[in-house]
């Protein structure tokens, strides 16, 4: 997926597919490409949620833009997500290391143990957006656990964004196991100093994603079946 969405994110960028132009069916692209219709598909979302392309129902992909400036996650833009997250994540590890109960603390546990054997990228993220939700239930303030129940979807989104494309989830179970730590410890500032650290690493990702240093060679030709 990652060598599609390179090589038509370069195509792209390039001029190939100029702004208004819609983008050859599914079908082409796949028998072009040798790839997966599943693969392709992946990879089409990728590009709309970079803002380089939008799907009309029944008509087709169509480019809308050949730079990319801001992702958006369903309804919010990356930029919008992530300063909320911080403003909000943040000071909530601090309250929950403070807070949390005995069955906050073996809930979590048993979560990551999960998310560490897992292999399948829609089950991980699904079990990342129940930590965080858990994180929040555990500050014992249920404002908090409302805000991260709004912007659950959005999080689901850029976690999959971020696992395929910028090869997260190893790196996030670790940043996981260090904000749970934290938690059992019951340090408020080891916890805000995990969750910071978990949210630059996601900001990191994300920038790199966007705006990569170089060009790699999965963007470069026809990509690999």
């Amino acid at each position: 997926m990652e060598a599609v969405f390179g090589h038509l994110r370069s195509a792209i960028e390039r001029g190939e597919y100029a702004v208004g132009d819609k983008l050859p069916s599914e079908a082409e692209l796949c028998r072009t490409l040798e790839v997966s219709r599943p693969v392709l598909r992946e990879a089409l979302r990728a590009l709309q949620a970079m803002g380089l392309t939008v799907s009309r129902s029944g008509k087709g992909t169509f480019v809308v833009a050949n730079t990319v400036e801001d992702p958006t996650f369903g309804d919010y833009a990356a930029s919008d997500l992530l300063e909320v997250r911080r403003h909000v994540e943040i000071p909530v590890a601090g309250y929950a290391a403070l807070r949390r109960t005995p069955e906050d603390l073996d809930h979590l546990g048993h979560l990551l143990d999960r998310m560490e054997q897992e292999t399948d990228t829609t089950a991980w993220v699904a079990m990342d957006t129940v930590f965080h939700l858990a994180v929040a239930e555990a500050s014992r303030n249920p404002v908090f656990r409302r805000v991260i129940e709004e912007i659950r979807d959005a999080l689901a989104r850029q976690s999959t964004f971020l696992n395929e494309l910028g090869g997260r989830r190893e790196q996030s179970n670790c940043e996981h196991r260090a904000i749970l730590e934290a938690l059992v410890d019951g340090s408020e500032h080891d916890a805000v100093e995990a969750m910071s650290h978990h949210l630059l690493r996601v900001e990191t990702t994300l920038t790199d994603i966007v705006r990569p240093q170089r060009t790699t060679a999965l963007t470069e030709g026809r990509p690999e079946a």
